[in-house]
């Protein structure tokens, strides 16, 4: 049996960097469970040198095994562990385009980039898709997309993006954004919507639809990816998306003052429970059978059982094992943010 070590790359924010390793391991053990059929073990944390690792064993790891780890939100390097030193072993990313498509963004509120891939991450891992990581162009909706972390973080694994946004300060800065972004990298994209969207001659909302792909020869042979993002609100999402049409579901509850959320009977509201009341049944029937649900939030102003009970509420089926339960850490002394991740049955 060989033993690994995962060096875990570091964070920009000190005190996510706190919870990093812990969160590292937890996230491992989910890759292990749901696409790897169990071949790592022995899961443990250790310093070496100064820097820290969480160590592993894994048994005849193949070169998609490999290409999965590599997907790691946290994960710098890897290492065979061989007596008291370290072998590199080289892995592959999903990545699509330059990683600062993730990070040249700077705002106040912005999630972080390594805890938005990992949410993405365990959220796909507990699709019916989970092996599917490295294969599949998944369809994934951020149903309170702000200025789009999670919607990079998507087309930087190859996938399709759709988001909606209430605030349109918030849509426009990313339309902005990421127009401006396609042009200086000159990756081939092509405008196919971007204005109001009508109905009964009424504006209802406004939208950007752009067809990308990281190459000129991928785009000519139709090998695109399709980003979609709409300025609504997120209770009317089924108004824009049709049902059973994503993969994912996507979303980092408002925390707050700084991110409070509007309802469709209450508006703005810091409580993420009304939230969900009030659009978790209408992102539960935009999932695909076997599709999954992600949500992360401050436990300060709602319950880890509240939450769940909102999810099964809306028919899903919270995923409660142990590693799942292992993602709960402080983002400042105000936030305490933990993850919930529910399926739609198939």
């Amino acid at each position: 049996m060989t033993r690994y070590g995962l060096l875990i790359l570091p964070a920009t924010n000190r005190v996510y960097a706190r919870s990093a390793v812990d969160l590292t391991r937890a996230e491992l053990e989910i890759f292990g469970r749901s696409a790897l059929d169990g071949r790592i073990g022995e899961l443990d944390t250790e310093v070496v040198g100064g820097a820290s690792y969480v160590t592993f064993t894994g048994d005849g790891l193949t070169e998609r095994d490999l290409s999965v780890l590599g997907n790691l939100s946290a994960g710098y390097a890897l290492f065979e562990i061989v007596g008291e030193l370290l072998r590199p072993v080289e892995w592959s990313r999903l990545d699509r385009y330059d990683d600062d498509l993730l990070t040249i963004q700077k705002y106040p509120g912005k999630t972080n980039e390594q805890f938005t891939k990992l949410l993405l991450n365990v959220t796909l891992l507990a699709s019916d898709w989970a092996g599917e990581l490295t294969s599949r162009r998944f369809r994934v909706l951020d149903p309170l997309c702000g200025r789009g972390t999670t919607l990079n973080q998507a087309l930087m694994y190859g996938f399709d993006a759709a988001g909606i946004e209430r605030d349109q300060k918030d849509v426009e800065a990313y339309r902005a954004f990421i127009t401006t972004w396609l042009k200086q990298k000159r990756v081939k994209h092509r405008v196919l919507e971007s204005g109001p969207v009508r109905r009964e001659r009424k504006v209802v909302g406004r939208r950007v639809r752009i067809e990308l792909a990281p190459t000129r020869e991928e785009h000519k042979a139709g090998q695109t990816q399709l980003l979609d993002v709409v300025n609504a609100d997120t209770a009317r999402s089924a108004e824009f998306f049709r049902p059973e049409t994503v993969d994912l579901v996507v979303a980092d509850a408002p925390y707050g003052v700084q991110h409070g959320s509007r309802t469709a009977d209450q508006g703005l509201t810091r409580d993420p429970l009304a939230l969900l009341a009030d659009a978790a049944p209408v992102w539960a029937r935009l999932l695909r059978p076997g599709g999954a649900l992600g949500i992360s939030w401050n436990t300060h102003v709602a319950s880890r059982e509240d939450a769940a009970a909102a999810l099964a509420d809306a028919g899903l089926t919270v995923v409660d094992e142990e590693p799942y339960r292992a993602l709960r850490h402080r983002v400042d002394q105000s936030i305490m943010r933990d993850v919930l991740v529910a399926r739609r049955p198939a």
